[in-house]
């Protein structure tokens, strides 16, 4: 769903007093790591927005030759994961414009960020919310999946 689909559903979730929890990420080959920090996240409330960068906003961040699957894929397969329930892109180098308009209660990041460096946790703090660093699942990056591939000389 797109942004403007999910705002006024959110303010109805909202009024009947559901938690929201947003992350935000390239999610680029969907691996283990991904799955439990988004469960992890999800079970800080009731519904799970992820905001996924587009493939524009991809490239600009780790480079031409990423993401390696493209946006409405990424997209996809998030939704298909039962702790998602939205999934929002943003082509920003930063989710802020998001964060802002869905004003999440819990604002959820991987433990390779510090609280002080999540981009909006100074926006929810203002309104009462909380910003989490959780646990980084050691190892499993899709940039370490791309490099074994690469390393292994598989075409």
């Amino acid at each position: 769903m797109l942004q403007n689909d999910v705002l006024p559903l959110l303010e109805k979730r909202r009024a009947k007093g559901d938690k929201i929890v947003f992350t935000n990420g390239c999610f680029d080959i969907l691996h283990v790591g991904h799955l439990r920090y988004l469960r992890q996240a999800r079970e800080l409330g009731d519904l799970l927005i992820v905001g996924l960068n587009s493939d524009d906003s991809v490239r600009r961040l780790k480079g031409e030759t990423r993401p390696i699957v493209p946006e409405d894929e990424r997209s996809e397969m998030l939704l298909g994961l039962e702790v998602v329930d939205f999934v929002c892109l943003f082509d920003s180098d930063t989710p802020l414009s998001l964060i802002e308009a869905v004003r999440p209660d819990v604002l959820a990041k991987g433990g390779d960020w510090s609280i002080e460096n999540i981009v909006g946790s100074d926006f929810v703090a203002s309104y009462g919310g909380t910003t989490m660093s959780l646990p980084f699942v050691e190892g499993k990056s899709s940039t370490n999946i791309v490099q074994k591939i690469l390393e292994s000389g598989a075409e």
